[in-house]
């Protein structure tokens, strides 16, 4: 079995289905509201564990009910979780949902990140296929470079502003102005740079160059929460089992256009 590694972040979403988006001032009706541990760190490690990968998770959670109910649901969806516990109340986040799969999200708190001094099983990166980087200091980064294949998103800043020793790729959202303007800043470090543009497939540049179209999601658009990060997920896991970059970003593509169809994280 493919093992991969997550090392990055969760928020606690509560996700509210609305008929329409509210303008300042405004009363809108909810149809639906559901909770579920996601953030860029939790989607992956989940859709990881979809694809058949034994998945180990390093996170960082506040010792409150809202860690304690993520660690226990992803643990519950085939993820092994290694959490540094802090005092600090685990970050929060709203999701609004409109008719159509669009998302708008607002987050609730300062983000929790492992630490490389953090007490963890950090040896079973020693084995791993690959490993994806969303949040971590940079010892936590140096952490995650004993395995074999590194991804990384600009989310992880700080830990990849620095110098060191590159990692495979970076996968982030042209259509996102803060990962981009990261992206700039951190691109020496990847041998391969992806950027993602939805419903415009995306491309690749670096050691080589090429470009992916997108996949037709395999039902109707309910939700776009975690549609790049799916991707991401696909992407890794196609790289650490040794596909092309071509054939690892198709899977990402299929794995992003099946997330569109699902209302909240995986």
């Amino acid at each position: 079995m493919l093992r991969v590694a997550v090392v990055g972040h969760i928020e606690w979403v509560d996700f509210v289905a609305v008929e329409r988006f509210p303008v300042r001032g405004d009363v809108v009706h909810a149809d639906a509201g559901f909770a579920r541990a996601a953030g860029g760190g939790g989607v992956v490690a989940v859709v990881l564990a979809e694809l058949g990968a034994e998945v180990d998770f390093f996170c960082a959670l506040g010792r409150d009910w809202h860690g304690e109910a993520a660690a226990d649901q992803l643990a519950h969806r085939g993820v092994r979780v290694h959490a540094g516990w802090r005092q600090a109340p685990t970050r929060r986040a709203l999701t609004l949902l409109e008719e159509g799969g669009e998302r708008t999200i607002i987050t609730l708190g300062e983000r929790l990140q492992p630490l490389g001094a953090d007490e963890l099983d950090w040896d079973r990166l020693r084995g791993a296929d690959g490993v994806y980087f969303t949040a971590g200091d940079s010892a936590a980064l140096d952490r995650a470079q004993a395995a074999r294949v590194v991804v990384a998103s600009p989310r992880a800043r700080s830990a990849l502003e620095g110098g060191g020793p590159p990692i495979d790729a970076l996968v982030f959202s042209a259509r996102d102005r803060d990962e981009s303007q990261w992206a700039r800043r951190i691109a020496h470090r990847a041998r391969l740079v992806l950027a993602t543009e939805g419903a415009g497939g995306g491309s690749w540049r670096g050691a080589s160059q090429g470009s992916w179209p997108a996949q037709p999601p395999p039902g109707p658009a309910r939700d776009s929460y975690g549609c790049g990060d799916s991707f991401a997920a696909g992407f890794t896991f196609g790289l650490a089992s040794g596909m092309s970059v071509a054939q690892a970003a198709a899977l990402g593509a299929e794995c992003g256009a099946r997330c569109l169809t699902r209302p909240g994280a995986p």
